[in-house]
């Protein structure tokens, strides 16, 4: 794809995006109080409280934390990552007349978790982020050195927990409904449902295996050199990675040939190349 044309679709996506994530939070979850981690989720919060607007709370917020992490942690975070601190706010505001979905908080955690998920998901495929706490987990990892996983997760915990508070405990029971939502369908609109399996072999008859696995299964395999734990003998181990579809046949074929063979499979989420994804 010409640098250009790739440039351009980046910036669609995310501004398409972020008018998912103003959906879902107008929609699903401003309405019943689920205050699920974010920006967005202070925004809930500060509306309950003051009736402040969400989408002018989450300028007020978003812009400063970029500048902020431009400053502090030294990095380019783009022109697509701006676009997106700055149009998520514009498109809640756009939105913010539109009626509730549904008046049932746990169908309002599911559904806006999982339209935020979706809208940062197609934002993360144009390469950019939304801003927000993402950028202030960045400098609390700076910092403090913890990892920025639970980084990320300390603060969204401290928004869920304070929606708790404000809100109730049942409504920050539903906001990490809400939490864990998102999360699941950013790791499929990044993923997909298409997960194959990496599959290693340790056998004693390699080469009957590896041929095996040519011809009944058409697959290609990468030979490792590796050592018994126990005896410290040299071992081959043969690796292979396969479609989900093909994983029954591929075992099956390997005990045809080595009944003591020993496979573990694991689950390969991304595996670019020859007879699966090419980019």
């Amino acid at each position: 794809m010409p640098p250009a044309l790739r440039q351009a679709l980046d910036y669609g996506l995310v501004i398409l995006g972020s008018f998912f994530v103003a959906l879902a939070f107008n929609l699903f979850l401003l309405p019943n109080n689920i205050a699920s981690g974010g920006v967005a989720g202070v925004s809930t919060i500060t509306k309950g409280v003051f009736g402040w607007e969400p989408g002018v709370v989450q300028w007020v917020l978003n812009i400063p934390l970029f500048i902020m992490g431009v400053v502090i942690l030294g990095k380019n975070f783009g022109l697509k990552s701006f676009v997106g601190t700055v149009t998520l706010p514009l498109f809640v505001l756009m939105t913010s007349e539109m009626a509730p979905a549904t008046p049932n908080p746990l169908l309002g955690a599911i559904f806006g978790g999982m339209g935020v998920g979706l809208g940062l998901g197609i934002v993360f495929r144009g390469r950019a982020s939304t801003g927000g706490i993402d950028l202030a987990a960045q400098v609390l990892h700076k910092f403090t050195h913890l990892p920025l996983g639970i980084s990320v997760a300390l603060l969204d915990g401290m928004i869920v927990l304070t929606s708790a508070i404000v809100f109730s405990l049942e409504e920050g029971l539903y906001a990490l409904i809400g939490l864990f939502a998102t999360s699941r369908t950013i790791d499929f609109v990044q993923v997909g449902l298409n997960t194959s399996k990496n599959v290693m072999i340790i056998t004693e008859d390699v080469d009957e295996v590896r041929s095996a696995i040519f011809k009944q299964i058409d697959r290609g395999v990468t030979v490792l050199s590796g050592a018994g734990g126990y005896t410290d003998r040299e071992r081959r181990v043969v690796m292979c990675v396969v479609q989900q579809n093909e994983f029954i046949k591929l075992t099956q074929t390997v005990k045809t040939v080595d009944p003591g063979a020993f496979v573990v499979a694991m689950n390969a989420t991304e595996v670019l190349g020859e007879g699966f994804k090419t980019s």
